[in-house]
């Protein structure tokens, strides 16, 4: 398989006061298109930072982070945003659904940056909400919706411009196990169906058994590579 993700010797320090704090030490990592990569270690071992990394939310200290060919490390700020908004989709452990909006309102929300009209914005929602089952759902506000559906809602809206990387930050943290079985599954589902190359974080074993690979993170060095059960 050709590798979407290329990371090349990066290093991520942090300055906290006085003291300079390193996350990640000299990370050499390839992810393959249209793999499911867990990405597990304790707390403070650098996961999160190297997710931000590989969707384009940090920059490194050093090294090099390439998604499809493009260097995103070089990109400014501007481009780097545009960049985001069209290949990258992100899924969080809280949903950060605007409570006054609908369902489908909400998944409309990325395609605002692009230069689809209303009714285009309308049809790709739609069609982003029939994906994750919630179709019956679309006028529905957040708080009309159970936390497993709130998740739904929000995997609908990172899928809604069509990313070629989702990258997922805990995503089954706050929900239940039978939600975030049902979650998972979705994942599981835009990856072997849809194609989508998939990074996510997470603590739980159980989630990682998802995922095609798992790789673990300790005191920002990369220690071990499995393959997921």
């Amino acid at each position: 398989m050709t590798a979407l993700v290329e990371i090349r010797n990066v290093s991520k320090v942090y300055t906290r006061g006085t003291q300079k704090v390193e996350v990640l030490h000299h990370i050499d990592l390839d992810i393959a298109s249209g793999d499911f990569l867990a990405l597990m270690g304790p707390s403070g071992s650098g996961k999160t930072t190297l997710l931000n990394l590989i969707g384009g939310l940090d920059s490194p200290t050093e090294g090099s982070v390439t998604v499809a060919g493009q260097r995103i490390d070089k990109l400014g700020q501007g481009a780097l945003s545009k960049w985001r908004a069209s290949n990258v989709g992100f899924i969080f452990q809280v949903y950060n659904l605007l409570p006054m909006l609908s369902a489908q309102k909400n998944v409309e929300l990325p395609l605002l940056l692009t230069k689809f009209g209303a009714a285009q914005r309308r049809k790709n929602a739609a069609i982003a909400l029939q994906l994750v089952g919630l179709a019956d759902r679309a006028t529905h506000r957040p708080t009309e919706l159970s936390g497993g559906q709130q998740q739904r809602v929000a995997i609908a809206r990172a899928i809604v411009s069509d990313p070629m990387l989702l990258v997922c930050d805990e995503p089954t943290g706050d929900l239940d196990r039978q939600s975030a079985e049902d979650v998972l599954r979705l994942l599981q589902t835009l990856n072997r169906d849809h194609g989508k190359t998939i990074v996510m974080v997470t603590h739980d074993p159980k989630a990682a058994e998802y995922a095609r690979h798992t790789l673990h993170l300790d005191k920002g060095t990369l220690v071990e590579a499995a393959q997921a059960a």
